[in-house]
């Protein structure tokens, strides 16, 4: 099992769970954030990741590394960073944000909110399809 495939092996990290993630975070920090900020916080963010668990940090503007600072502040996202050899001898660095999806979890479920009842309706459009649909090709 990949490093990926085991940070996610309890399910995706959904818009939901990292809205609720950040929400209670703010809380513990006093901090106070209304619900569709956070929700629009963390749809923002999740759209940079997609299927990956970590971004370049070059492809973030200004504004975004903001976002992306307050959320490795709450423990939801980390750095790490990369060193290489150019072939004329200069170092070359490459930032990278990570994705803490453990942090993730324990955080939108520190307010004792269950999985169930984070999860919008819209997140459940593909619940209502028979299994035999999945095996389908197009």
């Amino acid at each position: 099992m990949t490093l990926v495939e085991q940070s996610f092996a309890d399910g995706p990290i959904t818009v939901d769970l990292m809205a609720r993630a950040i929400s209670n975070g703010m809380s513990r920090q006093s901090k106070r954030m209304s619900e569709q900020e956070a929700y629009d916080i963390a749809f923002h963010v999740l759209n940079f990741f997609g299927y990956s668990r970590y971004v370049i940090d070059n492809m973030l503007e200004p504004e975004d590394r903001d976002a992306f600072y307050m959320l490795e502040d709450l423990g939801i996202l980390d750095t790490e960073r990369e060193e290489t050899t150019l072939f004329d001898g200069r170092e070359w660095r490459i930032h990278y944000w990570l994705i803490r999806p453990e942090n993730v979890k324990k955080l939108a479920y520190s307010s004792g909110h269950k999985v169930d009842e984070i999860v919008s309706t819209e997140s459940m459009v593909y619940d209502g399809l028979p299994d035999d649909v999945w095996k389908m090709k197009i």
